[in-house]
């Protein structure tokens, strides 16, 4: 029997090709109006819809950070794919756009055809949840880069929102309202945090009022809200909309707002979650670094008329939870 040489260096190419059978049914359950093709090919197509007559296309790329150690020590892929989608779609989404498709790099030290399978099946019910293709992928098995049981997650989104509707936070002006929508949790950003003050407590326990075992609770994939804020802009006149992702608040709210203006959030406006409070208590953590670091309940946050805030929260079981001020130094701050 002829050696193989490549497998003999960590590389299983047989694998690779189970992996692509395994994943053919997730990837065109996520198909729609525009996608050109099928798997396989060097490249993905993608037809824009000739409903747009100036279109502008949006692309945003990111990953899942260190969440990701979490999910492979618990062996729950189920939902970081979901997260994965949710990072680069809701980013594309608060710009105006449509998410149209999406593209991921899935990366290993020793590829399992089961667990790729598992990872990739996530990354498409984000798609779908989204409403974007996913068109294309890179699975890379490469030992010695990664240890052979971690693998690592980036994925590339693009949509298209007519130049005349881009939202982009241009017309803005003291007095509008922030209206803030729920996360599902912590989303996908401050894990390093997270596991440092997290990592010794037991995963399965469910005494501290979670509502969920700790290891569940912290592997809720971030909540996509492309489809909602698609609707909400039929309904509302949206100013702006922000993605509270790295940076939290005070990181983010500024990203949106002309120059000269600042915001300020009311702390109490809303429910933070169960899972803030444990890591406040835990790490002894101040307001200011919470607020810069987590979501705090709120994955995202929308900039309107005063006149239609209560409306638009009551439409999106949101929360009122701020106001834009003049600020020269574009803070956001939380009191």
């Amino acid at each position: 029997m002829k050696r193989d040489r490549y497998r003999d260096a960590g590389v299983d190419i047989d694998a690779g090709d189970e992996v692509v059978d395994r994943i053919g049914k997730h990837v065109r359950s996520t198909y729609r109006d525009g996608v050109v093709g099928d798997i396989g090919g060097f490249g993905g197509f993608f037809r824009v819809p000739e409903r747009y007559r100036d279109p502008l296309l949006v692309a945003g790329t990111d990953g899942v950070g260190t969440k990701l150690l979490l999910a492979q020590r618990l062996g729950n892929h189920a939902g970081i794919g979901i997260d994965l989608v949710a990072m680069c779609a809701n980013d594309v989404a608060v710009c105006g756009a449509e998410p149209l498709f999406f593209l991921d790099y899935f990366a290993t030290g020793k590829l399992d055809p089961a667990e790729a399978e598992a990872v990739i099946a996530s990354i498409a019910e984000g798609c779908r949840q989204a409403g974007c293709a996913l068109i294309g992928g890179e699975t890379a098995e490469m030992p010695g880069m990664y240890s052979p049981r971690h693998y690592d997650l980036a994925g590339f989104c693009v949509g298209v929102v007519e130049r005349s509707a881009v939202l982009d936070g241009r017309a803005i002006a003291v007095g509008d309202k922030l209206v803030g929508l729920p996360s599902s949790g912590v989303h996908s950003n401050g894990y390093s945090l997270v596991r440092h003050l997290l990592d010794k407590l037991p995963m399965d326990r469910d005494d501290w009022g979670l509502g969920a075992p700790l290891g569940e609770v912290l592997l809720r994939p971030t909540r996509i809200y492309v489809k909602e804020l698609l609707a909400l802009r039929q309904r509302f006149g949206l100013l702006g909309a922000v993605h509270i992702t790295g940076g939290g608040f005070t990181g983010n709210v500024p990203r949106v707002l002309p120059r000269g203006l600042g915001a300020v959030m009311h702390e109490g406006s809303w429910p933070e979650l169960p899972i803030f409070a444990l890591l406040r208590a835990q790490g002894e953590l101040s307001d200011e670094e919470m607020y810069r670091t987590f979501n705090c309940g709120l994955g995202m946050i929308l900039v309107v008329r005063p006149g239609e805030a209560e409306a638009l929260a009551a439409e999106a079981g949101g929360f009122v939870v701020g106001e834009v001020v003049a600020d020269e130094g574009g803070e956001a701050r939380v009191v």
